[in-house]
């Protein structure tokens, strides 16, 4: 059953994103550096497979298989011929998935960062940039897209290009950053202030928030500082499963199901009405998510001191007085 985000979020107080598309797609024997984004033209049985199981699990919104299906990123494989095809196909297949849903599912149109940097460091302008989004919008639209799903951004340019594309296809829009470094993304955007990244454009996101960054205690800590911030704002929290921990060859999230059960009433108390995962967030994970929303109860607003007995230390917290420091890193797929 198809809807839009915003009657979903009129009728339901809390919204449950799906997880992981890029270790999930791992485990259905994607190779390492091979592109999932042109499996919705060569496989799509496999991204049909994992939006399935994530509606299964209970999941209100799933992502289209199109994180890095942007010409600049699609040219590494030189597929950027067929950014609007893979796109399109993308929507099409979770639009076939949302459709044949008993509830409503909103199919998310997922856009990823380019890769490139911003002039002067880089050759990328707002133009360029805002052409390139466009054509993967334009995909996602023509195939049936609800919204796009702006995500794992860093710079402020880039946020701005991306949602004036959407608005120029005509498409609501959401956006999220990865606050990364020191408590802020790679770029230096506080989650206090990246709600004020689009407040000159002619038209706002349905919401805006986080995902990706390094683990769901520090995702809580964005949290509380973006709905502290602005307390009516739809606000997203999809936080990685855990700490990643490599095991041999293979690259472990540390979350179990409980864990992310407890992030979701942690988040929902914080404010958060879009909740979900990223790296490492298969869908028994999901599943126990949806239970936690299914029983949530409104607690009190959660102190970072709770977060952290009940979800483990920060993994690279802030630096004192909000002097930027080192976080980790983390990779560009998203999940």
């Amino acid at each position: 059953m198809r809807s839009s985000l915003q009657d979903l979020l009129a009728q339901k107080a809390i919204l449950l994103a799906d997880g992981a598309t890029g270790t999930n797609f791992m485990e259905m024997g994607l190779e390492p550096g091979f592109p999932p984004d042109l499996w919705n033209l060569s496989e799509p049985q496999k991204p049909a497979a994992l939006h399935q199981a994530f509606v299964d699990a209970g999941s209100d919104i799933i992502l289209t298989n199109t994180f890095g299906a942007n010409a600049p990123r699609l040219k590494l494989h030189k597929a950027e011929d067929e950014t609007y095809a893979i796109n399109k196909a993308g929507a099409e297949i979770a639009g076939d998935i949302a459709k044949a849903a008993n509830r409503p599912v909103i199919v998310a149109g997922s856009v990823g960062p380019t890769g490139e940097l911003f002039e002067p460091m880089g050759e990328l302008t707002h133009e360029s940039c805002r052409a390139f989004f466009e054509e993967q919008m334009r995909g996602l639209r023509d195939g049936g897209a609800d919204v796009i799903w702006i995500e794992t951004m860093s710079a402020a340019e880039e946020i701005q290009a991306a949602a004036q594309a959407a608005i120029n296809v005509d498409m609501p829009y959401v956006f999220t950053a990865s606050f990364d470094t020191a408590g802020k993304t790679m770029m230096g955007i506080a989650p206090a202030i990246i709600g004020d990244v689009t407040a000159n454009l002619s038209e706002q996101p349905l919401a805006y928030g986080s995902n990706c960054g390094v683990g769901a205690s520090d995702m809580m800590l964005s949290v509380l500082s973006m709905t502290g911030a602005n307390p009516d704002a739809v606000i997203v929290g999809k936080a990685n499963c855990g700490i990643p921990v490599v095991k041999g060859k293979e690259t472990v999230y540390t979350g179990t199901p409980e864990l992310m059960a407890d992030y979701v009433d942690l988040a929902a108390n914080a404010g958060a009405r879009i909740i979900g995962g990223c790296c490492g967030t298969a869908p028994k994970h999901i599943a126990a998510m949806r239970k936690a929303i299914d029983d949530y109860n409104e607690g009190a607003r959660p102190t970072m001191a709770l977060v952290t007995e009940t979800l483990g230390e920060l993994v690279s917290p802030p630096a004192a007085e909000g002097a930027t420091g080192s976080r980790g890193t983390r990779g560009r797929r998203r999940k």
